[in-house]
């Protein structure tokens, strides 16, 4: 099988991991709060990930690994994991798991304006024509007025977006600086292992001098929030980190990006199949002609 088949094959797993990962951060920050969700599920992720890692590499941690990595890695954990990712969970719990990986859906955008300035990938005129027919799309979706909102309520909800869109930015920063990381054919597990240690470092660095560490350990308690919490942690930072780090490895950033925005077209039929979550005709139509628009910037 071609290895950009194979980087496809995984984007695509990423998106499902991701569209499951959206249901149960969703939940569990409702129950105990995003930021409690989202430095646990590193901590668990980093020990999914060690014992993964001594299996398929016979080590614990990737010991020859060189700065350079080091250096790109960090980053796209900081951009990534560390701020996008706290734009998103806080999306999750403001407006929902389908608006904000909708937001997300803009993620391929911003991709490939930065694989063009920084990988030279070049953008054609249907590029750029589905790159407006994507944004246009979104935000007809996002600015449907919502019924039975208060003022707060709506306040709310665009503070949710902007969330979202700040997510997507961390998304597509830190695939374009992971891509960096992983010349030569670096092990995409050992990548992983480095990437969430660094974010975890970070995140309960800054939950130390905020005291909330003791809080983050009792929350563990929550017998709802606990289960999703590691549910999300298996479909999220464990697998699907993984996989897409395949994926831009083996694909253009590009192709590998836009494959990864799926969990919004997956997350109608599970939001009402799981909340029965009303959907409407404009979101449908929308989330749909967003993706034509997504699908034709790499035609």
């Amino acid at each position: 099988m071609p290895s950009s088949l194979l980087g496809q094959l995984a984007a695509l797993g990423t998106a499902v991991c991701w569209s499951f990962t959206a249901i149960f951060f969703s939940y569990s920050g409702r129950q105990v709060g995003s930021q409690v969700v989202n430095r646990s599920r590193l901590l668990f992720a980093l020990g999914f990930l060690t014992v993964t890692h001594l299996i398929l590499e016979g080590t614990l941690f990737p010991p020859d690994a060189e700065p350079f990595r080091w250096g790109w890695l960090a980053l796209s954990s900081l951009l990534g994991l560390v701020l996008g990712d706290s734009f998103l969970l806080r999306a999750y719990v403001l407006v929902g798991p389908r608006l904000a990986m909708l937001m997300m859906s803009s993620a391929p955008i911003w991709s490939t304006l930065l694989a063009w300035l920084f990988l030279g990938e070049k953008m054609t005129t249907p590029e750029l024509a589905g790159i407006f027919l994507t944004v246009a799309a979104i935000g007809w979706v996002v600015t449907e007025k919502q019924a039975g909102r208060t003022v707060v309520e709506n306040k709310q909800y665009s503070r949710g977006l902007l969330f979202g869109l700040g997510g997507a930015l961390g998304q597509a920063t830190n695939l374009i600086t992971a891509k960096f990381g992983l010349v030569g054919g670096f092990p995409t597990i050992s990548a992983t292992w480095i990437r969430i240690l660094v974010a975890l470092v970070v995140l309960w660095a800054v939950a130390a001098v905020q005291g909330q560490v003791t809080h983050t350990i009792q929350m563990w308690r929550n017998r709802k929030a606990f289960p999703a919490i590691v549910g999300g942690t298996v479909a999220g930072p464990f697998l699907g980190i993984w996989l897409s780090l395949v994926a831009i490895q083996l694909a253009r950033v590009g192709i590998a990006s836009t494959l990864m925005a799926l969990p919004p077209v997956l997350l109608i039929p599970l939001g009402y199949l799981i909340y029965r979550e009303r959907v409407t005709r404009r979101a449908v139509a929308g989330t749909v002609v967003a993706f034509v628009g997504v699908a034709l910037i790499f035609l």
